[in-house]
C-alpha cells in the first residue's frame, strides 16, 4: 500500500527558499510530500513561481504551526533565524530541513543538536554537495593508499559577486544586525560547501574534532563581513585541512576540494560530482557521481530509517566550530586600491582582488595559506 504524501512546510519562501518550492513541486507529483503551507513575513507575490493555489500562508512560523500540522520543516529563511525557527519546528513536532549554515553561533548549534536528541526530531542541512557519492568516493581514495599517505586537504572557491549581491537585504555581508550574530561571509554561506566538504573527506566533521582554526580574514567590499580568506585548520588526527576562497575573483570558477598525497592526489569538483584522481605517473583518469536530493533524503529516511540521512546536523559539528572561529575573530582587514579595484557599471559593478583566481588555486595547490604567500595586501606584507 502506497504511503500517504508527508505534509511539509515552507519557512522562507524567497531567495534560495523559492527553489524548495520547485524541488517540492516533483516530489508532490511523485507522490512523496505535499506542500500543505508557508510562512514568510512578505506576503505571496502573484508571480510566485511553483506555489500551489491554496496553500495557506503565514507572516511567522508559529502562526502557521497552529493552523497546520506538518512532518517537516524547511527553514530556508536568513541565518539569524534559523535556530528559533528550527526550534518552533521540533517542538510542534516535525523534523527539520535546515538550510546552511545551520546555526550562527556554536552555541546554537549545541541547543539545536540537545533539543533534537531529546525530543527525537531529525534535522538534514542543506550541504548539497554532500549529496553525492562522489564525497565518499574520495574520502575512500584518501584512505586506502590510492593516493599515497596523504598530506593535506585543501578546498578551493574563487567566484564573482557583484556590489548588488551585498545590498540584497538588510542581513547581508553583515557579522551582526541589532546584537544578533549573522556571520554573513564567503566561508561561513556562500563557500560554505567548500569547507564543509573538505571536513568530511579529511574524516573531522564532528563536533570535537579540530585542535585549531587559524583565520585570515580579509574584504574588498564595503561590508562587515569577509569576501576572501582562508584558513588553515588542524585536526585532532593531525592532518591539516586550508580553505583559500574569494568572492573578489576576476571571474568565477568551478569550486573543488584537492586532497593531496604522497603518491598522487583526487580533485573533487563538488557542484557537478566530478572527481579527477591523478596518479604517481602523472596521468589522471575521471569519474562523474550523481546527485540525491537532501530533502528528498530526509523524506525517505522518515519512511525507512535504514537509509541514513546523508547530511546530519551533527555532520556539521566541525564546521560550525570554524563559523564560530571566523565569527569572535576580528573584523576582516580591509583589501584597499590599488589591490581591491572596482570594475564594471551598473549591475555589473564589483569589486575585483587583483590576481586572486591564480591565489587561491595557489593556496589550495601548496597547502600555504595567503599569509604564508606574503602577497602585498595581506596581515603579513603590511607587518
Amino acid at each position: 500500500m502506497a504511503q500517504p504524501q508527508a505534509p511539509v512546510v515552507l519557512a522562507g519562501a524567497y531567495g534560495y527558499g523559492a527553489t524548495y518550492l520547485r524541488r517540492l513541486t516533483g516530489l508532490a507529483e511523485a507522490g512523496v510530500a505535499q506542500l500543505v503551507g508557508v510562512a514568510d513575513p512578505r506576503p505571496p507575490e502573484p508571480d510566485l513561481a511553483h506555489l500551489p493555489p491554496g496553500v495557506p500562508w503565514a507572516s511567522s512560523l508559529p502562526e502557521l504551526l497552529e493552523k497546520v500540522t506538518a512532518d517537516v520543516v524547511i527553514v530556508a529563511a536568513p541565518i539569524h533565524l534559523h535556530v528559533e525557527l528550527a526550534v518552533a519546528a521540533m517542538q510542534a513536532g516535525a523534523d527539520v530541513m535546515l538550510e546552511k549554515p545551520p546555526t550562527p553561533t556554536l552555541a546554537g548549534f549545541d541547543t539545536l543538536t540537545a533539543l533534537a536528541g531529546r525530543l527525537g526530531r531529525r534535522c538534514q542541512v542543506g550541504f548539497q554537495s554532500f549529496g553525492t557519492e562522489a564525497v565518499e568516493h574520495v574520502r575512500n581514495l584518501s584512505t586506502d593508499g590510492s593516493i599515497g599517505t596523504v598530506t593535506g586537504v585543501a578546498a578551493a572557491g574563487a567566484w564573482v559577486r557583484s556590489h548588488a549581491y551585498w545590498r540584497r537585504s538588510s542581513w547581508a555581508g553583515r557579522r551582526e544586525l541589532d546584537g544578533v550574530p549573522v556571520v554573513d561571509g564567503v566561508v561561513t554561506n556562500p563557500l560554505a560547501h567548500a569547507v564543509a566538504t573538505a571536513l568530511r573527506i579529511e574524516g573531522s566533521d564532528r563536533r570535537g574534532r579540530l585542535t585549531s582554526v587559524e583565520t585570515q580574514l580579509y574584504r574588498a567590499n564595503d561590508i562587515e563581513s569577509d569576501d576572501t580568506s582562508c584558513l588553515r585548520i588542524t585536526t585532532a588526527d593531525g592532518g591539516t585541512v586550508v580553505a583559500a576562497l574569494t568572492l573578489c575573483a576576476a571571474e568565477s570558477h568551478e569550486p573543488y576540494v584537492v586532497v593531496h598525497g604522497s603518491r598522487g592526489r583526487a580533485v573533487l569538483w563538488y557542484k557537478t560530482g566530478r572527481v579527477d584522481v591523478t596518479g604517481p605517473d602523472g596521468t589522471t583518469s575521471t569519474r562523474t557521481f550523481g546527485f540525491t536530493d537532501l530533502l528528498a533524503n530526509l523524506l525517505e529516511h522518515r519512511r525507512d530509517p535504514s537509509v541514513p540521512l546523508i547530511s546530519p546536523l551533527e555532520r556539521c559539528g566541525a564546521f560550525t566550530e570554524v563559523l564560530e572561529a571566523v565569527r569572535t575573530a576580528p573584523p576582516p582587514t580591509r583589501i584597499a586600491a590599488p589591490h581591491g579595484v572596482v570594475v564594471g557599471t551598473g549591475a555589473e559593478r564589483r569589486t575585483v582582488v587583483t590576481g586572486i583566481d591564480e591565489t587561491v588555486d595557489a593556496a589550495a595547490g601548496t597547502l600555504r595559506t595567503f599569509d604564508d604567500l606574503d602577497l602585498p595586501w595581506t596581515r603579513s606584507a603590511a607587518a
